[in-house]
Protein backbone atom coordinates (compact mmCIF):
# COMPACT_ATOMS: atom_id res chain seq x y z
CA UNK A 1 0.00 0.00 0.00
CA UNK A 2 1.63 3.21 -1.05
CA UNK A 3 2.74 5.83 1.63
CA UNK A 4 0.00 8.31 1.20
CA UNK A 5 -2.75 5.73 0.62
CA UNK A 6 -2.05 4.72 4.52
CA UNK A 7 -2.60 7.92 6.05
CA UNK A 8 -5.69 8.30 3.91
CA UNK A 9 -7.36 5.29 4.88
CA UNK A 10 -6.41 5.34 8.63
CA UNK A 11 -6.75 9.68 8.95
CA UNK A 12 -9.65 10.05 6.39
CA UNK A 13 -8.11 12.87 4.56
CA UNK A 14 -7.02 13.75 1.54
CA UNK A 15 -3.34 13.26 1.29
CA UNK A 16 -0.88 14.13 3.50
CA UNK A 17 -0.48 17.48 5.29
CA UNK A 18 1.14 20.04 3.53
CA UNK A 19 3.36 20.92 6.52
CA UNK A 20 5.23 17.30 6.85
CA UNK A 21 6.34 17.27 3.57
CA UNK A 22 7.93 20.45 4.01
CA UNK A 23 9.30 19.15 7.49
CA UNK A 24 10.25 15.65 5.09
CA UNK A 25 11.82 17.34 2.44
CA UNK A 26 14.14 19.82 4.78
CA UNK A 27 14.74 16.95 6.99
CA UNK A 28 15.18 13.97 4.86
CA UNK A 29 16.96 14.76 1.12
CA UNK A 30 16.19 11.11 -0.20
CA UNK A 31 17.01 9.98 -3.34
CA UNK A 32 18.10 6.82 -5.18
CA UNK A 33 21.71 7.35 -3.80
CA UNK A 34 20.82 8.60 -0.44
CA UNK A 35 18.60 7.58 2.38
CA UNK A 36 20.65 9.01 5.83
CA UNK A 37 19.40 11.30 8.46
CA UNK A 38 21.10 14.33 8.46
CA UNK A 39 22.64 14.48 12.11
CA UNK A 40 23.14 18.27 11.27
CA UNK A 41 20.06 20.25 13.63
CA UNK A 42 17.29 21.72 11.28
CA UNK A 43 16.59 25.44 10.96
CA UNK A 44 14.24 26.81 13.87
CA UNK A 45 11.66 27.24 11.38
CA UNK A 46 11.55 23.38 10.25
CA UNK A 47 11.54 22.41 14.14
CA UNK A 48 8.29 24.80 14.46
CA UNK A 49 6.44 23.39 11.77
CA UNK A 50 6.89 19.89 13.54
CA UNK A 51 5.83 21.30 16.59
CA UNK A 52 2.85 23.04 15.16
CA UNK A 53 1.88 20.28 13.54
CA UNK A 54 -0.84 18.01 14.19
CA UNK A 55 1.22 15.28 12.76
CA UNK A 56 3.92 15.47 15.85
CA UNK A 57 0.75 15.14 18.04
CA UNK A 58 -0.94 11.47 16.73
CA UNK A 59 -1.71 9.08 19.70
CA UNK A 60 0.67 6.72 19.80
CA UNK A 61 -1.05 3.64 19.19
CA UNK A 62 -2.48 5.30 16.04
CA UNK A 63 0.96 6.03 15.05
CA UNK A 64 2.59 2.98 15.47
CA UNK A 65 -0.13 1.39 13.16
CA UNK A 66 0.41 4.45 10.83
CA UNK A 67 4.23 3.06 10.36
CA UNK A 68 3.37 -0.65 10.85
CA UNK A 69 1.70 -0.71 8.19
CA UNK A 70 4.24 1.47 5.92
CA UNK A 71 7.24 -1.09 7.09
CA UNK A 72 5.22 -3.93 5.72
CA UNK A 73 3.93 -2.77 2.63
CA UNK A 74 7.11 -1.06 1.29
CA UNK A 75 10.01 -3.45 1.24
CA UNK A 76 11.72 -2.60 -1.60
CA UNK A 77 13.92 0.66 -2.96
CA UNK A 78 13.02 3.15 -3.39
CA UNK A 79 9.76 2.81 -1.88
CA UNK A 80 11.12 1.66 1.34
CA UNK A 81 12.29 5.93 1.75
CA UNK A 82 8.49 6.41 3.49
CA UNK A 83 10.30 4.38 6.64
CA UNK A 84 13.09 7.09 6.35
CA UNK A 85 10.84 9.74 6.20
CA UNK A 86 8.82 8.81 8.69
CA UNK A 87 11.67 8.81 11.49
CA UNK A 88 12.78 12.45 10.25
CA UNK A 89 9.47 14.34 11.21
CA UNK A 90 10.03 14.59 14.82
CA UNK A 91 11.74 12.99 18.08
CA UNK A 92 8.28 10.66 18.99
CA UNK A 93 7.63 8.98 15.24
CA UNK A 94 11.54 8.35 15.38
CA UNK A 95 10.81 6.68 18.82
CA UNK A 96 7.86 5.15 17.19
CA UNK A 97 9.74 4.05 14.03
CA UNK A 98 12.30 2.60 16.29
CA UNK A 99 9.92 0.26 17.73
CA UNK A 100 8.26 -0.72 14.33
CA UNK A 101 11.73 -1.25 12.45
CA UNK A 102 13.43 -4.50 12.95
CA UNK A 103 17.44 -5.57 12.29
CA UNK A 104 18.65 -6.81 9.14
CA UNK A 105 19.41 -10.24 11.27
CA UNK A 106 15.75 -10.57 11.96
CA UNK A 107 13.86 -9.10 8.74
CA UNK A 108 16.66 -9.42 5.86
CA UNK A 109 15.66 -5.56 5.04
CA UNK A 110 18.28 -2.23 4.40
CA UNK A 111 16.41 1.00 6.19
CA UNK A 112 18.84 3.18 7.93
CA UNK A 113 22.30 3.77 7.07
CA UNK A 114 23.35 1.60 10.66
CA UNK A 115 21.76 -1.06 9.39
CA UNK A 116 24.90 -1.45 7.24
CA UNK A 117 26.59 -2.31 10.76
CA UNK A 118 24.60 -4.43 11.88
CA UNK A 119 24.56 -8.16 10.87
CA UNK A 120 23.10 -9.70 8.30
CA UNK A 121 20.23 -12.17 7.87
CA UNK A 122 20.32 -15.71 9.14
CA UNK A 123 18.83 -17.90 6.40
CA UNK A 124 19.24 -16.08 2.89
CA UNK A 125 22.00 -14.08 2.05
CA UNK A 126 21.18 -10.37 1.11
CA UNK A 127 22.51 -10.01 -2.65
CA UNK A 128 24.22 -6.75 -3.77
CA UNK A 129 26.87 -6.00 -6.52
CA UNK A 130 30.31 -3.79 -6.96
CA UNK A 131 30.93 -1.56 -9.78
CA UNK A 132 34.32 -0.60 -10.04
CA UNK A 133 35.26 2.75 -11.69
CA UNK A 134 39.03 2.28 -12.76
CA UNK A 135 39.12 6.29 -14.03
CA UNK A 136 38.61 7.90 -10.81
CA UNK A 137 39.74 4.37 -8.75
CA UNK A 138 36.18 4.53 -6.82
CA UNK A 139 33.98 1.12 -6.28
CA UNK A 140 30.14 1.66 -5.10
CA UNK A 141 28.14 -1.36 -3.50
CA UNK A 142 24.67 -1.02 -4.54
CA UNK A 143 21.72 -3.51 -3.95
CA UNK A 144 20.44 -5.99 -6.03
CA UNK A 145 20.43 -9.14 -7.52
CA UNK A 146 22.71 -7.46 -11.13
CA UNK A 147 22.59 -4.21 -12.97
CA UNK A 148 20.95 -5.99 -15.97
CA UNK A 149 17.97 -6.25 -13.40
CA UNK A 150 18.32 -3.50 -11.25
CA UNK A 151 18.44 -1.17 -13.92
CA UNK A 152 18.99 3.39 -12.72
CA UNK A 153 16.96 2.36 -9.21
CA UNK A 154 19.92 0.30 -8.40
CA UNK A 155 20.21 1.48 -4.42
CA UNK A 156 23.61 2.60 -3.62
CA UNK A 157 24.88 1.68 -0.21
CA UNK A 158 28.20 2.20 0.32
CA UNK A 159 31.43 3.94 -1.61
CA UNK A 160 34.80 3.83 -1.59
CA UNK A 161 37.78 5.37 -2.97
CA UNK A 162 41.60 4.21 -3.60
CA UNK A 163 44.03 6.24 -2.55
CA UNK A 164 48.03 4.88 -2.83
CA UNK A 165 50.49 6.20 -0.91
CA UNK A 166 54.24 4.94 -0.72
CA UNK A 167 53.95 2.38 1.47
CA UNK A 168 50.55 1.66 2.01
CA UNK A 169 46.62 1.80 0.30
CA UNK A 170 43.78 3.20 1.72
CA UNK A 171 40.40 2.54 0.99
CA UNK A 172 38.01 5.00 2.76
CA UNK A 173 34.64 3.83 2.37
CA UNK A 174 31.22 6.03 2.75
CA UNK A 175 27.72 6.16 3.37
CA UNK A 176 27.21 8.55 -0.33
CA UNK A 177 29.01 8.40 -3.33
CA UNK A 178 30.98 12.00 -3.72
CA UNK A 179 32.11 12.53 -0.39
CA UNK A 180 34.97 10.76 1.44
CA UNK A 181 36.61 12.91 3.84
CA UNK A 182 37.33 11.26 7.16
CA UNK A 183 35.75 14.47 9.07
CA UNK A 184 32.44 14.14 7.36
CA UNK A 185 29.42 13.02 8.48
CA UNK A 186 29.05 10.84 6.03
CA UNK A 187 32.53 8.74 6.29
CA UNK A 188 31.71 4.98 7.84
CA UNK A 189 35.33 3.64 7.72
CA UNK A 190 38.43 2.54 5.64
CA UNK A 191 40.21 -0.08 4.56
CA UNK A 192 44.06 0.13 5.16
CA UNK A 193 47.01 -2.00 3.71
CA UNK A 194 50.38 -2.95 4.58
CA UNK A 195 53.82 -2.44 2.16
CA UNK A 196 53.47 -6.10 0.31
CA UNK A 197 49.61 -5.89 0.35
CA UNK A 198 49.36 -9.79 2.03
CA UNK A 199 47.20 -7.92 5.08
CA UNK A 200 44.92 -5.13 5.11
CA UNK A 201 42.88 -3.68 8.58
CA UNK A 202 39.57 -2.90 8.67
CA UNK A 203 38.81 0.43 10.51
CA UNK A 204 34.96 1.07 11.57
CA UNK A 205 34.48 5.10 12.27
CA UNK A 206 32.03 4.31 15.14
CA UNK A 207 33.03 2.05 18.22
CA UNK A 208 32.31 -1.78 18.93
CA UNK A 209 28.94 -1.84 20.64
CA UNK A 210 30.62 -4.92 22.76
CA UNK A 211 32.24 -2.47 25.86
CA UNK A 212 34.10 -5.29 26.96
CA UNK A 213 36.99 -4.89 24.49
CA UNK A 214 39.50 -2.83 25.23
CA UNK A 215 41.88 -0.65 23.38
CA UNK A 216 45.74 -1.25 24.06
CA UNK A 217 47.23 1.41 21.44
CA UNK A 218 46.46 4.28 20.15
CA UNK A 219 47.99 7.32 17.83
CA UNK A 220 46.56 10.41 17.11
CA UNK A 221 47.13 13.50 14.65
CA UNK A 222 45.53 16.91 14.01
CA UNK A 223 43.61 17.58 10.74
CA UNK A 224 41.79 20.01 9.40
CA UNK A 225 37.86 19.49 8.75
CA UNK A 226 34.79 21.69 8.54
CA UNK A 227 32.20 18.88 10.23
CA UNK A 228 33.25 16.66 13.70
CA UNK A 229 31.00 13.97 14.94
CA UNK A 230 28.62 15.03 17.19
CA UNK A 231 30.28 15.18 21.01
CA UNK A 232 32.75 12.38 20.69
CA UNK A 233 35.83 12.36 18.16
CA UNK A 234 36.63 11.15 15.21
CA UNK A 235 37.94 7.47 15.14
CA UNK A 236 39.31 4.70 13.29
CA UNK A 237 38.37 1.55 15.37
CA UNK A 238 39.95 -1.59 14.03
CA UNK A 239 37.66 -4.19 14.28
CA UNK A 240 38.96 -6.93 11.13
CA UNK A 241 42.02 -8.40 9.84
CA UNK A 242 42.45 -9.67 6.50
CA UNK A 243 45.53 -11.89 5.86
CA UNK A 244 46.71 -13.60 2.39
CA UNK A 245 49.16 -16.11 2.27
CA UNK A 246 52.12 -15.32 0.73
CA UNK A 247 53.44 -17.26 -2.12
CA UNK A 248 56.93 -17.40 -1.85
CA UNK A 249 57.52 -20.35 -4.50
CA UNK A 250 55.22 -18.31 -6.99
CA UNK A 251 52.97 -21.18 -7.99
CA UNK A 252 49.91 -21.34 -9.44
CA UNK A 253 46.77 -21.36 -7.38
CA UNK A 254 43.87 -19.45 -6.05
CA UNK A 255 44.36 -16.97 -3.23
CA UNK A 256 44.75 -17.99 0.31
CA UNK A 257 42.95 -15.46 2.39
CA UNK A 258 42.10 -15.27 6.52
CA UNK A 259 39.95 -12.98 8.42
CA UNK A 260 39.80 -12.63 11.95
CA UNK A 261 36.91 -10.58 12.93
CA UNK A 262 38.14 -8.75 16.18
CA UNK A 263 34.29 -7.99 17.26
CA UNK A 264 32.44 -10.87 16.36
CA UNK A 265 33.14 -13.86 18.66
CA UNK A 266 33.02 -17.60 18.12
CA UNK A 267 30.06 -17.84 19.97
CA UNK A 268 28.34 -15.53 17.42
CA UNK A 269 27.40 -18.84 15.54
CA UNK A 270 27.21 -21.79 18.17
CA UNK A 271 23.94 -23.01 19.44
CA UNK A 272 21.89 -19.90 20.75
CA UNK A 273 24.37 -17.47 19.77
CA UNK A 274 24.10 -13.62 19.31
CA UNK A 275 26.56 -11.22 16.97
CA UNK A 276 27.01 -7.88 18.79
CA UNK A 277 24.28 -5.73 16.89
CA UNK A 278 24.77 -1.60 17.04
CA UNK A 279 21.57 0.57 18.10
CA UNK A 280 19.86 2.07 14.86
CA UNK A 281 20.25 5.09 16.17
CA UNK A 282 23.52 5.80 17.92
CA UNK A 283 23.41 9.49 18.48
CA UNK A 284 20.60 11.75 19.92
CA UNK A 285 19.53 13.70 17.00
CA UNK A 286 17.47 16.00 18.86
CA UNK A 287 20.63 17.12 20.68
CA UNK A 288 22.44 20.45 20.66
CA UNK A 289 25.17 19.12 17.97
CA UNK A 290 28.62 21.27 18.68
CA UNK A 291 32.15 20.05 17.97
CA UNK A 292 34.55 19.74 20.02
CA UNK A 293 36.05 22.29 22.18
CA UNK A 294 39.97 22.74 22.90
CA UNK A 295 40.61 24.08 26.35
CA UNK A 296 41.57 27.24 25.15
CA UNK A 297 38.19 27.55 23.38
CA UNK A 298 39.58 26.50 20.04
CA UNK A 299 37.90 24.00 17.91
CA UNK A 300 40.45 21.31 17.47
CA UNK A 301 39.31 18.12 15.12
CA UNK A 302 41.27 15.11 16.37
CA UNK A 303 41.63 11.67 14.48
CA UNK A 304 42.07 8.36 16.37
CA UNK A 305 43.32 5.19 15.26
CA UNK A 306 42.13 2.32 17.94
CA UNK A 307 43.68 -1.08 17.95
CA UNK A 308 41.34 -3.76 19.83
CA UNK A 309 42.92 -6.77 21.49
CA UNK A 310 41.81 -10.10 19.69
CA UNK A 311 39.63 -11.49 22.25
CA UNK A 312 36.26 -10.21 23.64
CA UNK A 313 33.46 -10.95 25.39
CA UNK A 314 30.33 -12.73 24.55
CA UNK A 315 26.90 -11.41 26.53
CA UNK A 316 27.57 -14.36 29.14
CA UNK A 317 30.39 -12.05 29.91
CA UNK A 318 32.71 -14.88 29.15
CA UNK A 319 36.08 -14.33 27.04
CA UNK A 320 35.10 -15.90 23.40
CA UNK A 321 38.07 -15.87 20.76
CA UNK A 322 36.88 -14.14 17.58
CA UNK A 323 35.67 -15.60 14.77
CA UNK A 324 37.67 -16.28 11.92
CA UNK A 325 36.90 -17.13 8.34
CA UNK A 326 38.80 -18.59 5.52
CA UNK A 327 37.70 -18.57 2.36
CA UNK A 328 36.81 -22.26 0.79
CA UNK A 329 39.26 -24.02 -1.29
CA UNK A 330 38.25 -24.63 -4.79
CA UNK A 331 38.58 -27.81 -6.41
CA UNK A 332 40.70 -28.84 -10.15
CA UNK A 333 38.39 -28.96 -13.18
CA UNK A 334 40.40 -31.73 -15.08
CA UNK A 335 37.75 -30.85 -18.12
CA UNK A 336 37.87 -27.09 -17.86
CA UNK A 337 41.76 -26.86 -16.50
CA UNK A 338 40.69 -24.60 -13.61
CA UNK A 339 39.76 -23.78 -10.04
CA UNK A 340 36.10 -24.49 -9.77
CA UNK A 341 33.65 -22.66 -6.86
CA UNK A 342 29.88 -23.62 -6.62
CA UNK A 343 28.69 -20.12 -6.80
CA UNK A 344 24.86 -21.13 -7.58
CA UNK A 345 24.83 -19.13 -10.50
CA UNK A 346 25.77 -15.91 -9.02
CA UNK A 347 29.49 -15.76 -10.69
CA UNK A 348 30.25 -16.40 -14.37
CA UNK A 349 33.39 -14.87 -14.99
CA UNK A 350 37.07 -16.31 -13.76
CA UNK A 351 38.92 -14.49 -11.59
CA UNK A 352 41.43 -14.63 -9.28
CA UNK A 353 39.76 -12.17 -6.42
CA UNK A 354 36.74 -14.78 -6.65
CA UNK A 355 36.47 -16.30 -3.20
CA UNK A 356 33.92 -17.82 -0.44
CA UNK A 357 34.13 -17.49 3.10
CA UNK A 358 33.22 -20.00 5.20
CA UNK A 359 34.01 -20.25 9.44
CA UNK A 360 37.44 -22.13 10.93
CA UNK A 361 35.99 -23.68 13.43
CA UNK A 362 37.79 -26.57 16.11
CA UNK A 363 36.12 -29.35 17.45
CA UNK A 364 36.16 -28.31 20.83
CA UNK A 365 33.81 -25.25 20.16
CA UNK A 366 30.55 -27.02 19.42
CA UNK A 367 29.33 -25.01 16.28
CA UNK A 368 26.91 -26.92 14.33
CA UNK A 369 27.67 -28.78 11.23
CA UNK A 370 25.25 -26.36 8.90
CA UNK A 371 27.29 -23.27 10.52
CA UNK A 372 30.41 -25.21 9.30
CA UNK A 373 29.44 -25.66 5.70
CA UNK A 374 27.52 -22.29 5.82
CA UNK A 375 29.15 -19.85 3.11
CA UNK A 376 29.42 -16.53 4.47
CA UNK A 377 30.16 -14.08 2.42
CA UNK A 378 30.97 -14.62 -1.53
CA UNK A 379 32.61 -12.28 -4.24
CA UNK A 380 32.78 -12.66 -8.31
CA UNK A 381 33.17 -11.50 -10.91
CA UNK A 382 30.14 -11.16 -13.42
CA UNK A 383 31.37 -8.63 -16.00
CA UNK A 384 33.90 -6.47 -17.00
CA UNK A 385 34.27 -4.13 -13.64
CA UNK A 386 31.02 -5.80 -11.60
CA UNK A 387 31.37 -8.04 -9.19
CA UNK A 388 28.45 -9.77 -7.17
CA UNK A 389 28.49 -9.49 -3.12
CA UNK A 390 26.15 -11.92 -1.07
CA UNK A 391 26.90 -11.69 2.78
CA UNK A 392 25.02 -13.21 5.80
CA UNK A 393 24.73 -13.00 9.32
CA UNK A 394 27.26 -12.70 11.54
CA UNK A 395 28.76 -9.89 8.70
CA UNK A 396 27.36 -6.74 8.28
CA UNK A 397 27.32 -5.29 5.00
CA UNK A 398 30.14 -3.02 6.04
CA UNK A 399 32.43 -5.60 7.02
CA UNK A 400 31.64 -7.43 3.79
CA UNK A 401 32.37 -4.64 1.29
CA UNK A 402 35.66 -3.68 3.32
CA UNK A 403 36.82 -7.55 2.89
CA UNK A 404 35.81 -7.23 -0.97
CA UNK A 405 37.84 -4.50 -1.28
CA UNK A 406 40.82 -6.12 -0.28
CA UNK A 407 40.68 -8.63 -3.16
CA UNK A 408 41.00 -5.31 -5.62
CA UNK A 409 44.18 -4.23 -4.23
CA UNK A 410 47.32 -5.37 -6.02
CA UNK A 411 49.54 -8.39 -4.26
CA UNK A 412 53.04 -9.15 -5.51
CA UNK A 413 53.75 -11.04 -2.57
CA UNK A 414 50.87 -13.25 -2.65
CA UNK A 415 50.73 -14.37 -6.42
Amino acid sequence: MPFKSTFRDLMGKNGVDDKLNQVIEQKCGLGYGNFHLTPDGSSSFSNALVRESLWANLPPELLLDIIGRIDASETTWPARRAVVSCAAVCKSWREITREVIRTPEECGLLTFPMSLKQPGPRDSPIQCFIRRERETSTYRLYLGFSPALSGETSKLLLAAKRIRKATKTDFLISFTGNDFSQTSDNYAGKLRSNFFGSKFFIHDSRPPCNSAIQSHGWSRKRISAKKVAPRLPICNYNVATVAYELNVLRTRGPRRMNCTMHTIPISAIQEGGTAPTPATFSHGLDEDLSPLAAPDGRKEKHVFNCIFQAKSKDLTGKTSEPLILKNKIPRWHEQLQCWCLNFRGRVTVASVKNFQLVATVDPSQSVPASEQEKVILQFGKIGKDIFTMDYQYPLSAFQAFAICLSSFDTKPACE
